[in-house]
This record gives structure tokens, C-alpha cells and sequence, in this order.
């Protein structure tokens, strides 16, 4: 599976995906840092890559329809320090692999996941 993390994660998430055997860009490494959350979205949709991000805004079904979109993955730790997030996608990643139906919007917090179609 293909993943492309948003700048708000940590770049220690990308080894956390790679290690379950995710290829793993990140908008850092694009030269997408900074970039409004469009233009994020339009790289994911061509490249085929599903976009993990702590950002709510792609969780607007409205604004991003997970069926346009190879999947969104938001992350909602209770607190949002680098630690949280990575055991928060640390506990998820092999749900994830195991569950994964492509062009959903998983929601991601520690009491559990919600997914969208």
C-alpha cells in the first residue's frame, strides 16, 4: 500500500508504515510542505496514496470525499505530542493492514476508529 504523510506528523511515523510494509512518501520530502490542503489532496489522488494527517479538515466528507480519494487516515490523539501520535499509529497500523478497504476516511483516537465510506 502507498502512504503520504501530511506535515503535522512526525517523520518517524514514515518508518512506523514502512516497517508494515507501507511504500511512504511524505509532503516534507515532495517539497509539499506548506502547501494548502488542495493541492496535498490532488498529489494523494494521482499518486494513488493514502494521506495520514492530524489535519480535521480532511475529515469534511463534504470537501474530501473518501470515494475520490485512495483513503484518509486523521489521527486524534488526546494530547498531539510527537509521542502520542506515533504510539497512537503505532497501536493502529496493524488494523489498518489488516482492515483496509481503499477510498475510506478512517477517524483515529485512542478509544477507537470510525470509518466513512
Amino acid at each position: 500500500m502507498r502512504a503520504k504523510l501530511d506535515e503535522n506528523l512526525p517523520a518517524e511515523a514514515a518508518d512506523l508504515l514502512r516497517a508494515a510494509g507501507w511504500r511512504c512518501d511524505t509532503v516534507h520530502d515532495e517539497g509539499l510542505a506548506g502547501a494548502d490542503d488542495g493541492r496535498v489532496a490532488a498529489a494523494c489522488r494521482v499518486e494513488a496514496r493514502v494521506l495520514f494527517t492530524m489535519d480535521l479538515d480532511f475529515a469534511d466528507i463534504r470537501a474530501y470525499p473518501p470515494s475520490e480519494y485512495e483513503g484518509i487516515v486523521v489521527l486524534r490523539p488526546t494530547t498531539p505530542s510527537r509521542r502520542n501520535v506515533l504510539a497512537l499509529l503505532a497501536r493502529v497500523v496493524s488494523v489498518i493492514k489488516a482492515e483496509w478497504v481503499g477510498h475510506q476516511l478512517w477517524i483515529v483516537e485512542p478509544a477507537g476508529i470510525r470509518i466513512r465510506d
